[in-house]
């Protein structure tokens, strides 16, 4: 399968502390990679250095098997896409201005957006299901709206790889699976690779068809969700107990937290 983003033995660290060690890790195309792990364990802070918004002090980390640090950061605007966990706009732009940003790493010397610019937005808003949102100020959207528009966002860059950080934290149940499902669709039919930072554990398996376990700035485990998400290590790395059982429906581990009376009856019959 084709690479798209590799790491090898990348490290980083804040104030003297390391907070990444020895990542390993390879995205190829089109697949979608949950990342998975307690507060403070650097999912993050990797995102940020697949971005190249931070630069690793160990490792190698490589781009369509070039070294990222050869890519300007518009080159790399043009192969990465981030969506944040939340954005801030200082003004009420429209929905359509937000996602016509999008376009600003391929406008080279003269930032004025021209008609084939424009249609791209209106494509990528027409995949996301935003085109009756396009007047509306950023500042009137729910959240679920608003982290459609995100992703609109990202698919006007015309990037390859989407990283997404959290984007369903703040959302309801329905929206949640909203944005799941309006991520594994663009993937598989837009050819995108996509890595999600989610604490919605059970629901990233369901979508994902590989998870990233990090636990303090180390790769703990990584592999198909089965693989990953088990009693035993989503209890050591979470240092809670719960039990894993497999969706009735999508047959992909589930999670069930257990209350510390529970705990002692988690043998549960099949």
């Amino acid at each position: 399968m084709d690479s798209e983003l590799t790491l090898k033995d990348v490290h980083f660290r804040y104030n003297g502390k390391w907070c990444l060690e020895g990542i390993d890790f390879e995205l190829t195309r089109g697949e979608i990679v949950g990342m998975i792990g307690p507060n403070g364990s650097g999912k993050s802070t990797l995102l940020k250095i697949m971005d190249g918004l931070l630069k690793a002090q160990k490792g190698e980390i490589l781009l369509l098997s070039r070294p990222l640090s050869h890519y300007t950061r518009a080159d790399i605007a043009r192969h990465i896409a981030m969506v944040p966990q939340e954005a801030t706009f200082q003004f009420p732009f429209s929905v359509f201005e937000v996602v016509l940003m999008g376009r600003f790493p391929h406008l080279g010397l003269f930032p004025f957006e021209g008609r084939e610019d424009q249609e791209i937005a209106h494509q990528s808003m027409h995949l996301t299901g935003t085109l009756d949102l396009a007047r509306r100020s950023i500042h009137e959207l729910s959240g679920g709206e608003k982290q459609r528009v995100l992703i609109a966002r990202a698919l006007t860059q015309k990037a390859r790889i989407i990283l997404l950080d959290e984007p369903t934290s703040f959302l309801d149940i329905r929206h949640k699976v909203e944005i799941f499902e309006l991520i594994a669709t663009l993937s598989r039919t837009q050819g995108l690779s996509v890595i999600i930072v989610s604490h919605d554990i059970s629901l990233a398996a369901q979508y994902c068809q590989r998870m990233l376990l990090l636990h303090r700035g180390s790769v703990y485990k990584i592999g198909e969700p089965a693989e990953v998400i088990t009693a035993d290590t989503i209890g050591k790395v979470y240092q809670c107990p719960v039990f894993v059982d497999k969706n009735p429906i999508s047959k992909t581990p589930r999670i069930t937290v257990l209350s510390k009376t529970e705990e002692g009856k988690r043998e549960v019959p099949h």
